[in-house]
């Protein structure tokens, strides 16, 4: 048995693929859709999540570092894979997995290109980062000129992609800001063709600019946050494409005398007797300690149950009074009921840091193909 047979992350293919029609159907023929599986797919499994998106067929896969890119490389995905936060300590590991490095300024460029030369390697494919008002990385205006030159006379490098980040695509009253960013980087960025004497591919837009502005797709868009169910437009309702379940581990039924439950002794009992269900998750496994004391409630036989008590760090304890259960018996900790948004509401979040607080000890299952 596994350290975690009791729960686990169902991945629902048929769920996954719809929403990737949704946004693909959102793009024109020619626009070529990379998926972002960074931050281990944004905690839904990177390898079984890259797999299933070289099989839907897109066109690329974004990670964050490159050790999330071997990890794929390693697991066979073939996949061109871009890596956003190249830094410049792993370069000859970037070119030994085939992976693309994405350039955010100039000492990263000049330490790739050392790299590149003392192993005799031309044209390499980079992806050139601009700084359009994100102000986290990439290229200011200021410093195109700089680069341009560089470029000019550095043989070991071929841009592939020049690309920045909008930061606010899903804040209606940033709008204007929005477009801002995309025409400084539609200039920005034919600058940079000029320069170069061929065109790479530009893209910007991230999930919620897929939906809300796709008149700006350019060559290619980044499919993040979307691809995972959740939507920028409050009118649309994507598939809901992970469930986190376990099993009820023990179920004990309690009267007043027997005491309150838990650490700290804040779940009490009623007057009347509880009855308690012990499932197999707690704050290791992303179930934050603020949703403990009732303050959320999971899905159990059809019903809503709250939880009961302080969430210990590998279980947790609901009160399931009233409701007819078994050991073995599935809760639902998120999914279609209750949703990763609606945890996320309770605790002043938003459904990624939900999505990613799911550690790689949950077993990610995938259903429904």
């Amino acid at each position: 048995m596994r350290e975690n047979d009791f729960s686990r992350l169902e991945i629902n293919l048929s769920n996954c693929l719809q929403n990737y029609r949704y946004f693909r159907s959102r793009l024109l023929p020619s626009t070529k859709l990379l998926v972002l599986v960074k931050a281990n797919a944004y905690g839904h499994g990177a390898v079984e999540f890259a797999s299933l998106m070289e099989k839907a067929g897109a066109d690329y896969l974004a990670v964050a570092y490159p050790v999330e890119g071997m990890e794929l490389r390693n697991a066979g995905i073939s996949t061109p894979i871009l890596v956003l936060t190249a830094g410049t300590d792993f370069f000859n590991e970037i070119i030994d997995n085939s992976l693309e490095p994405g350039i955010p300024n100039l000492t990263a460029l000049q330490e790739f290109c050392k790299v590149l030369r003392d192993r005799g390697i031309k044209d390499y494919p980079i992806h050139i980062k601009l700084d359009t008002g994100m102000h986290r990385l990439g290229f200011m205006t200021s410093e195109l000129s700089a680069l341009t030159d560089f470029l000019k006379d550095c043989g070991y490098v071929r841009v592939k992609s020049i690309y920045s980040h909008l930061s606010a695509a899903d804040e209606p009253q940033y709008d204007g800001f929005t477009l801002g960013q995309i025409s400084m980087f539609r200039t920005n960025a034919e600058l940079l063709v000029q320069s170069l004497g061929y065109r790479p591919m530009f893209h910007i837009l991230n999930s919620a600019g897929i939906e809300r502005f796709p008149d700006y797709q350019f060559d290619m868009v980044r499919l993040g946050i979307g691809i995972y169910g959740i939507s920028a437009l409050p009118d649309v309702k994507l598939a809901t494409v992970a469930s986190f379940k376990c099993k009820i581990l023990q179920i004990k039924h309690l009267m007043p005398e027997d005491g309150p439950i838990g650490y700290g002794r804040y779940g009490q009992i009623a007057p009347a007797g509880t009855v308690i269900a012990t499932i197999p998750v707690g704050y290791a496994d992303g179930v934050d300690r603020r949703l403990g004391r009732g303050a959320a409630t999971f899905s159990l036989n059809g019903h809503r149950v709250p939880t009961i008590g302080n969430i210990c760090m590998d279980m947790c304890m609901l009160d399931i009074t009233g409701v007819e259960a078994e050991v073995g018996d599935t809760v639902t900790v998120f999914g279609e009921d209750p949703t990763a948004s609606e945890l996320a509401s309770i605790l002043g979040t938003i459904p990624y840091e939900i999505f990613t607080s799911v550690p790689r000890r949950i077993e990610r299952v995938v259903v429904g193909g």
